[in-house]
């Protein structure tokens, strides 16, 4: 096994990625070529240096062994773990939360989060806790504790409140209450919830 592809498998494995992941990111049918650059049977063409290094968040020098990585400067932590989570946008009724039609894209989070998949935030419900255009991630589980935030879907929407049951009854609060005052389900109302995961993370921009 060469040096190349020892450098490409723990990349891959730092990042959480499968082989077929990969090979997805890669354009590739299948995970044969990437099990077969892996193991070393097949050398890596020039011209795909640069986009297997887009593929694994790193430099192609990175990959070919060119260079020490640069040391954090004092005061400074490095990045953590990485994983890829998918990105979800619309979630239809009745369909798993992570089905294929639901995906935007893959994004990269903390693997400490133990997140799934992660949701963008819209609207102003929950500032500023989250601000609309946030991204928030979300570790799938069928019960939250009181008062966390969980991700709620309500027929075919998702919201993301904090989550109180009362007896019988279920209230999904907001933190801003002028924008969303609280929303109460009971009865029948309450098989139309379904809650999704509790958030763990958040993704904002400068």
């Amino acid at each position: 096994m060469s040096d190349l592809s020892t450098r490409v498998r723990l990349r891959r494995e730092q990042l959480g990625l499968s082989q077929e992941e990969l090979a997805r990111r890669m354009g590739y049918r299948s995970r044969s070529s990437i099990t077969k650059l892996e193991k070393g049977i097949n050398d890596l063409p020039q011209s795909k240096v640069e986009e297997l290094a887009q593929a694994l968040e790193t430099t192609p020098a990175a990959l070919l062994g060119l260079g020490a990585p640069c040391a954090c400067p004092p005061g400074f932590e490095p990045l953590p773990a990485m994983v890829q989570v998918p990105l979800i946008g619309s979630i239809a009724c009745g369909t798993p939360i992570t089905a294929e039609q639901n995906i935007e894209c893959y994004i990269g989070v903390p693997a400490a989060w133990h997140a799934d998949f992660a949701l963008t935030c819209h609207g102003d419900s929950m500032a500023p806790t989250i601000c609309n255009g946030d991204i928030v991630c979300i570790r799938c589980q069928p019960e939250v504790e009181q008062g966390e935030i969980a991700a709620v879907r309500v027929g075919e929407e998702a919201t993301l409140k904090h989550f109180h049951r009362q007896g019988d009854a279920v209230m999904l609060l907001a933190d801003n209450a002028a924008v969303c005052p609280p929303m109460f389900y009971a009865g029948e109302q309450l098989s139309e919830l379904h809650i999704e995961g509790k958030a763990v993370g958040l993704c904002r921009g400068l």
